[in-house]
């Protein structure tokens, strides 16, 4: 006779919260059951006890799990993979618009090849008027958040969502998120009399959209060696398997969402304080910082304000983030002298003193946009353009499976019975 024992006691025993054991209860890890009162749920003990002596299960999804079949990345064993090829070697040799032929078509693109990425005349003018209406001081990302609906406005075929005609769409919706940003200055925006130079329909057009970007956030420019890293981190960033922006993108897709929705939808999650927005974070941890030796403070000023240390970690990487790694070495590289680079350097010495996490791809592009110089919250812009690619190529295989995502949730509040109960009270 299996006996049943309650939520408490069964939380008590597995040492978690009770709520974890309903997510147990979905994954098909345990069963449960109502207890005659109909009041709260109850646990086989056997299994319970079986589940503290194994441990909790973690990383080999389980019947009830959400789990989404994707051809696009895959990240074991701290390698990323982009359809099979090492994204560590593609960003040593590849562009965004390459990475791009490979995620949506999966065939990487010859350097220069493909039609040219631009946005028509009429969606840079709506784009850029949008975003001039911000105040002065509006982080880059923000802009972006801005600017993409509008270049929606200016697309009556976006519910086209054939493949060709969806690639067709992105190319111009990559293009017009650069291209409508205001040209950096050194207050972080340009003028507002007068917006940025746009290249709408290829008029005088730089060649990539990494060249495109260096210009929106960098007031003076980028010595060559830079803005190679600037390339090399747009190709690193473009998709990482189903990070939560990447999620939330899939499930608009799924629904049937336009390209333009579903990226919107990717940057409404992106600038969370868990996700890319921590980069922003860490950008303020160090130009708070004005020399290497001022990186204990830093560091010890956030961990007395019981705060955590921005860019540090991973929820995947089991040692280090592999696009950090190869940032900050081209960093090493090509600014060997900058100060930037040197507080960057002893925060990370800081940290790893201290037992702290390798830092991360967040860690990284505040390096880069510290030491190039670039306008507050250009890390963020980054991320967001970048990771559009993947949204994107995400949005393409759910448009072609055609099926909804829509998890079920497992009810945890009053039972019909107990709101009677509160009711009479």
């Amino acid at each position: 006779m299996t006996d049943w024992i309650s939520a408490a006691e069964a939380a008590r025993r597995l040492r978690i919260k009770q709520a974890s054991l309903y997510s147990y209860v979905s994954r098909g890890v345990l069963r449960s059951r109502k207890n005659d009162a109909g009041r709260g749920s109850l646990f086989s003990a056997s299994e319970v006890d079986e589940l503290a002596r194994r441990g909790r299960p973690r990383a080999t999804p389980r019947a009830g799990d959400l789990v989404i079949e994707t051809g696009l990345t895959e990240i074991v064993d701290d390698h990323l993979r982009y359809r099979g090829l090492d994204a560590i070697d593609l960003a040593t040799r590849s562009t965004l618009e390459d990475v791009a032929g490979l995620l949506w078509t999966g065939s990487l693109s010859a350097p220069g090849s493909g039609p040219a990425w631009r946005v028509t005349a009429e969606a840079y003018a709506i784009g850029s008027a949008a975003e001039a209406a911000l105040p002065r001081g509006t982080f880059p990302l923000e802009r972006l958040q801005v600017i993409v609906p509008a270049l929606a406005a200016a697309d009556p075929l976006r519910l086209h969502l054939d493949r060709p005609a969806v690639i067709t769409t992105a190319r111009c919706l990559v293009a017009g998120m650069v291209d409508c940003l205001p040209d950096a200055d050194h207050d972080g925006v340009t003028p507002r009399s007068g917006a940025g130079h746009g290249w709408a329909d290829g008029a005088g057009a730089p060649d990539t959209i990494a060249a495109r970007l260096m210009r929106k956030l960098c007031p003076d420019g980028m010595a060559p060696a830079l803005a190679d890293v600037l390339r090399a981190a747009l190709v690193l960033l473009a998709d990482h398997e189903l990070a939560a922006s990447t999620f939330a993108a899939r499930v608009a897709a799924s629904m049937r969402a336009d390209p333009y929705a579903v990226v919107a939808t990717g940057l409404g999650a992106v600038g969370g304080s868990l996700h890319g927005g921590a980069s922003l974070g860490a950008e303020v941890m160090l130009r708070s910082a004005d020399r290497s030796a001022d990186a204990a403070r830093v560091v010890g000023d956030l961990l007395r304000r019981g705060e955590r240390i921005p860019g540090f970690g991973h929820f995947v990487y089991r040692t280090s983030d592999p696009r950090s790694v190869l940032i900050l070495d081209l960093l090493a590289r090509a600014a060997p002298e900058s100060k930037h680079l040197a507080v960057a350097q002893a925060v990370v010495e800081e940290a790893r003193s201290r037992s702290l996490p390798a830092p991360n791809i967040d860690f990284a592009l505040a390096a880069l946009a510290c030491v190039a110089d670039m306008i507050p919250g250009a890390s963020e812009a980054m991320f967001a353009v970048a990771r559009a690619v993947g949204w994107v190529a995400h949005a393409l295989e759910e448009y072609e499976r055609g099926a909804p995502i829509r998890p079920r949730g497992i009810y945890t509040g009053p039972t019909a019975a107990e709101e009677g109960s509160l009711a009479r009270d």
